[in-house]
């Protein structure tokens, strides 16, 4: 592991209404960080508006001193007012060439600054819709983190920890973001192109009870998936009619959605678990290995054994010093 003596500060700003758990993962990570390299690498100054926060009483951004690393620390889904001298603020630490990172709602100050514009950024899937309406300049996506020039965002959640290993394996290395995995007994670390799970109800509302019981029974019968009839059957519809529906409220049909359904549960268990190929495609419906595998590719543009291989995938990311998006498979 890197025994780098560079300190490096970092400012911790908890907007009004944060979440302490978006706080307590970045905290926790950095310092656990520091005893692994028997050095206070990292810095850390707590921050707020005003002075008081969910901590209690904390130095005013305005009175803080200068840092190489900022996050903006908000909540999922709390919105908080405009804040023109808080922006001006955030546009003279860019300038200053501060690297941001912004948690949750911590993205909207950026937001309203301009900061994000032209960029891809994220934020819980929630308030996704509400901030494409009040910032159609931003490129928002569904992904757990985004990384731009000088800039990372994410949707807050467990996706905090997932940024934070991200950003650590560029500060140090691999092994030391895969050490915090195991110690924080974290699962896996999950690639920034993985996508925020919407629950349906969330994308279509509860006026189509119907059409979210057939997404249910689809989600239960991976393994044997249920023919169009039977699905309808169960569901109490013709065919036809859920096939309206499907194509009405999911822009798809219900066998082009099924199949979706399977070949994400296949990925997940390709990166995730150490079952064998022709396993992870008969664990998802598929009767046999060439059949998983041609439909695999002609979806994904890779063959299982291709993703099954991906154990480290690196992003250059120019603007952040030996800036690395890391995947790693920890099985």
């Amino acid at each position: 592991m890197s025994k780098s003596q560079d300190s490096h500060s970092v400012g911790l700003l908890i907007l009004p209404h944060a979440s302490l758990s978006h706080y307590g993962q970045i905290a926790e990570l950095l310092l656990h960080t520091n005893r692994v390299l028997e050095h206070p690498k990292y810095q850390l100054q707590a921050m707020s508006v005003g002075g008081n926060c969910v901590l209690g009483k904390v130095i005013n951004y305005l009175d803080s001193e200068r840092v190489d690393t900022l996050f903006v620390i908000g909540d999922l889904i709390a919105f908080n007012e405009t804040d023109t001298m808080l922006e001006r603020w955030l546009v003279q630490q860019t300038k200053m060439g501060v690297n941001m990172l912004a948690i949750g709602t911590g993205i909207l100050p950026l937001a309203n600054a301009g900061l994000l514009n032209g960029k891809r950024s994220c934020c819980h899937w929630s308030v996704i819709e509400k901030l494409r309406h009040t910032f159609p300049k931003v490129l928002w996506t569904h992904q757990l983190f985004e990384q731009e020039m000088q800039l990372m965002t994410c949707a807050g959640g467990t996706s905090t920890t997932d940024l934070m290993l991200a950003w650590l394996s560029q500060q140090q290395d691999l092994d030391m973001a895969v050490h915090l995995s195991e110690w924080f007994l974290v699962e896996r670390m999950r690639p920034k192109d993985t996508q925020q799970r919407i629950p349906l109800k969330a994308r279509i509302g509860t006026s189509q009870p119907k059409l979210i019981e057939a997404v249910t029974l689809m989600e239960t019968n991976i393994e044997e998936p249920l023919s169009p009839d039977d699905l309808a059957y169960h569901v109490g519809l013709s065919r036809r009619h859920l096939e309206r529906l499907f194509k009405k409220h999911l822009d798809n049909v219900p066998s082009r959605f099924y199949l979706q359904l399977r070949l994400d549960q296949a990925r997940q268990m390709l990166r995730d678990t150490d079952r064998s190929i022709v396993e992870v495609g008969m664990a998802c419906g598929f009767s046999s290995a060439s059949h998983f595998s041609t439909t695999y590719r002609t979806h994904f543009n890779l063959t299982p054994r291709q993703e099954r291989g991906r154990a480290t995938h690196v992003e250059l990311a120019p603007s952040w010093n030996h800036a690395v998006v890391i995947q790693r498979r920890l099985d």
